[in-house]
């Protein structure tokens, strides 16, 4: 800072109970050197005009000549330590500017700048814990983003990478630096389904490799804007273990499910099929027709759970056409009982009508066999903005909070002889036609079911 630390030096300053003068202010300090100047001219003046009486101007002279330079000299010596301190606070100032909080202020005298320097102290101490308070918590989250193993991505709008962590790196350019290269470049080099995912836009799954080597990752991106340009943050996370231990737990529980209904089915028919045997070998046949018939009933029950397994699991894609609700609806009361609440919509909706139909007979059945009186189902359909909102209720005991968390998940019942595919699957018939299903409970007791349906397709189809 050069010259600047002369008397008001960039120096911690000392304690406050060392060397406290009584207070003297500036207009004090100034008042009396201004009186003391003066003073001294009117005494120099009257000595004069005492040795030369009668010659004024030759007095006015010689105090002038007297009187100015020690006014200069002083004047420059009390404003000496004060431009040092301007000089000093004006460096400081843009040190903090630079990012540089290390430096404070000391000023001996006591009075309005010593407070000044104080305060001008305190802001620094304050700027320096932020400061060092911002590195820690940078050099935590820097920690952390490089070590996490999600590869993160920050693109400029331009093209060039501005971000790159050590998984992004390993898995994009063998672990050498990413900044500055632009993503294109990069993904021209990299394998197929990575670029394919990157190209579509949007978040999504993608498979590299093939049978044992086969590794799944999650692309996510957001975009925003930073210091003015618009970027894009790119997030590649690797879910093979994830998926591979969610597909063991999901065989395991598909294999209990299946072998319990399967023991349920099959252990009445060999008893029926034995019995039925033993009243032919004795000759007592009057009792064959009601075997038979049990036989056939639980055969039939079998065939249809396993058809409801084989329908989740080979859910095609919806075919989405244009559809009126009031022949849909009357279509679906010829099938189950509800009632109808509200005014359905007159424009028409895309939707797969075979699918979306059997999504709601699964919510219907459920309502009714939730306890509910009959007359208590209802079914309403409404058109809000963009979506087709489908709502059935019923006033049934509604779910626990257990239950509502895993209503949708498949093979999950809470019924003796449920399969925990109903919801399930309407659940993959709303989400296929790019909606979404709730379940919340009703003041008063009872359950509602929510299916929302995107409605804007069926105004490209008309």
């Amino acid at each position: 800072m050069g010259d600047r630390n002369e008397e008001a030096g960039e120096r911690p300053a000392p304690p406050q109970a060392a060397r406290r003068p009584f207070r003297l202010s500036l207009l004090t300090r100034w008042s009396a050197m201004v009186g003391t100047l003066l003073t001294v001219g009117i005494l120099i003046a009257l000595a004069l005009g005492h040795y030369f009486p009668g010659q004024p101007l030759l007095v006015l002279g010689v105090c002038l000549l007297c009187v100015v330079p020690l006014s200069v000299i002083t004047i420059r010596s009390q404003l000496k330590p004060v431009m040092s301190l301007y000089r000093a606070l004006a460096g400081t100032v843009t040190s903090y500017r630079d990012g540089d909080f290390s430096f404070s202020l000391h000023w001996p005298y006591d009075d309005e700048l010593r407070e000044l320097v104080a305060a001008h102290n305190a802001l620094g101490e304050v700027l320096r814990e932020q400061r060092l308070n911002l590195v820690q918590r940078e050099l935590l989250l820097d920690t952390m983003v490089q070590n996490t193993p999600v590869a993160m991505l920050l693109v400029a709008d331009a093209g060039p990478i501005v971000y790159a962590n050590v998984a992004a790196r390993h898995m994009l350019n063998a672990g050498r630096k990413l900044e500055g290269h632009r993503l294109a470049d990069l993904l021209e080099r990299s394998q197929a389904p990575l670029r394919d995912a990157v190209a579509r836009g949007g978040d999504g799954l993608f498979t590299i490799g093939d049978g044992e080597d086969e590794e799944v990752f999650h692309l996510a991106r957001r975009r925003f804007h930073l210091n003015g340009r618009r970027h894009e943050l790119l997030l590649l996370r690797q879910l093979t273990l994830e998926l591979r231990r969610q597909e063991v737990q999901t065989w395991k529980k598909v294999i209990r499910v299946i072998s319990h209904e399967l023991n349920n089915s099959l252990a009445p028919l060999t008893s029926l099929a034995h019995s039925g045997a033993e009243l032919v070998r004795r000759g007592q046949t009057g009792r064959l027709p009601q075997i038979l018939a049990t036989i056939e009933e639980r055969t039939r029950h079998l065939e249809s759970f396993i058809l409801g397994y084989a329908r989740f699991a080979k859910l095609p894609a919806p075919r989405l056409q244009p559809h009126l609700w009031p022949g849909f609806v009357a279509h679906l009361a010829g099938q189950v009982t509800f009632q109808l609440a509200g005014t359905l919509p007159a424009g028409p909706a895309a939707f797969d009508a075979a699918q979306l139909e059997q999504a709601l007979l699964n919510l219907l059945k459920n309502a009714h066999e939730s306890g509910s009186p009959p007359g208590a189902v209802t079914l309403e359909i409404r058109q809000a903005q963009d979506m087709a909102r489908i709502e059935v209720r019923d006033r049934g005991p509604g779910m626990s909070d257990t239950v509502l968390a895993n209503a949708l998940v498949p093979f999950y019942s809470t019924k003796r002889s449920g399969t925990g595919l109903g919801l399930a699957l309407a659940r993959e018939i709303a989400e296929a036609h790019g909606g979404r299903i709730t379940l919340a409970n009703r003041d008063g007791g009872g359950l509602a079911v929510t299916l929302l349906l995107p409605a804007e397709h069926a105004k490209d189809m008309t």
